[in-house]
């Protein structure tokens, strides 16, 4: 009998020691956002409508038709009048930009964004243990992940990854390396930074398909803090659940659906081709197939699945498992075009379509800035799940659940503070191309002068 009781007490004891450590690898492996800051360009790099009609009529190879299919994309693109470009476009360099104009672009977001970020939570450069840097678009000899090193005096045993040609998903991709680094080490910091260089990739000629890409992007950027610190987490902001990657690169048309390349006169740009809508959906599908089964309860899951075994056309709830929603600002199309699968509300939209109308399409940073809006209007509640997803060439679809840990009241000074938050949204998206460049829809060959534009 004492054999027994001590045999008993024995395996009650490994089994709670067992357990006890289960919890501890679990806390360990908490991948937390400590802080964040969304970078906001001087003023003097807005991109005013005046401004961006000067630089198309700038562009030789362009003729009437190119003129319409721009008034076309950029009065239906949902861009506003307030975004911002490189440097190289206001100084009429857009032919000929140096490796300098992307080295300056990058510097500029650097030592803003990282500075504020690193003064507002405290954290010194040497508490940084892991630094993530995407940008995809230059690349750099050091990287450029080595002059945030170098400008911050980091550690020397600071873990280092510099991604490039990830695209506008890249930043769900950054977090997925901290958070694999967060299940093996205790205590680490890790800052990573998103970004974009416009200045190697402004498009110069009359290809079509590569234009498009100078009508939707803009400059912009992000630093990210995480944590996995246990004397951090209640100071975080969010805490990371799941995160899902898709990539659907081994399908031709995935792969060459957004591309960079040469064209014809050997001019470099981004090539969005037709196939894009449909690598995008096709992805989209997938990761969201994945996802859900890990964000959504089981009673929405059982809904479906015995609604649709039956016949019934149905749509997956994702409210039940989802608060708010971070969408990708590709553009107007991308985003309708996500909100109508989700079934989501102008509401739930409102932050995206405002991102895409004040800062454009900031590649890989763009869906932290929908976070920065929410955040700035005051959305977030403690216990909160906030579903993040992006796209990106490749083709790939990225994303992430994460769960607000605290009340956040908007008041961190990221850049939305700074933009009046009161003014979004606007009463009125009227687009001042049409009024300015309407006149073009009403032209031929035969009556159409470039000096009509002066």
């Amino acid at each position: 009998m004492a054999t027994f009781l001590f045999l008993y007490v024995l395996s009650l004891f490994s089994l709670s020691l067992l357990i006890l450590r289960m919890i501890q690898r679990k806390r360990r492996q908490a991948c937390y956002i400590l802080d964040y800051q969304c970078y906001k360009p001087t003023d003097d790099r807005k991109l005013s409508t005046e401004l961006s009609g000067k630089i198309i009529r700038r562009n030789k190879n362009l003729g009437l038709d190119e003129f319409k299919f721009l008034l076309k994309v950029i009065v239906g693109s949902g861009i506003g009048e307030e975004t911002y470009g490189p440097r190289m476009v206001f100084h009429a360099r857009e032919d000929s930009p140096t490796y300098e104009d992307g080295i300056l672009e990058m510097d500029e977001f650097f030592h803003d964004s990282i500075d504020k970020l690193l003064a507002r939570t405290g954290v010194s450069p040497q508490d940084i243990h892991v630094l993530v840097v995407n940008v995809a678009c230059i690349t750099t000899i050091p990287s450029l992940a080595s002059r945030i090193i170098k400008r911050y005096k980091m550690r020397e045993d600071v873990k280092i990854y510099n991604l490039t040609g990830m695209g506008c998903s890249a930043s769900l991709i950054s977090i997925n390396i901290v958070e694999s680094i967060f299940k093996c080490q205790e205590n680490v910091n890790a800052l990573v930074v998103a970004s974009e260089s416009l200045s190697p990739n402004w498009y110069t000629g009359n290809d079509k398909s590569m234009i498009l890409t100078n009508c939707l992007f803009r400059a912009g950027g992000v630093a990210i803090l995480l944590t996995n610190k246990k004397s951090l987490k209640d100071r975080a902001m969010f805490k990371l659940k799941c995160l899902v990657r898709t990539h659907h690169g081994a399908r031709d048309e995935a792969y060459t659906s957004c591309i960079q390349m040469e064209d014809e006169h050997g001019r470099v740009g981004i090539n969005l081709s037709k196939n894009l809508p449909k690598a995008a959906t096709r992805a989209f599908i997938e990761n969201l197939r994945l996802i859900s089964l890990k964000i959504l309860p089981l009673r929405e899951i059982l809904r479906y699945a015995l609604l649709s075994f039956v016949g019934k056309f149905v749509m997956i709830n994702f409210k039940t498992g989802v608060d708010h929603f971070c969408l990708h600002t590709g553009g107007k199309a991308v985003i309708d075009s996500i909100g109508k699968s989700l079934g989501l509300s102008e509401y739930d939209l409102e932050p995206a379509r405002m991102t895409l109308h004040r800062f454009g399409n900031t590649s890989a940073s763009s869906i932290w800035y929908v976070l920065g809006y929410m955040e700035a209007k005051k959305r977030f509640k403690r216990g909160e799940k906030v579903f993040m997803i992006s796209l990106g060439a490749g083709f790939k679809c990225n994303s992430c659940l994460w769960e607000v840990v605290r009340d956040l009241d908007g008041e961190n000074g990221n850049c939305w503070n700074e933009c009046d938050i009161d003014k979004y949204p606007p009463t009125s998206f009227s687009n001042p191309f049409m009024d300015k460049y309407g006149w073009l829809n009403h032209k031929d060959e035969t009556t159409f002068d470039r000096n009509d534009f002066e």
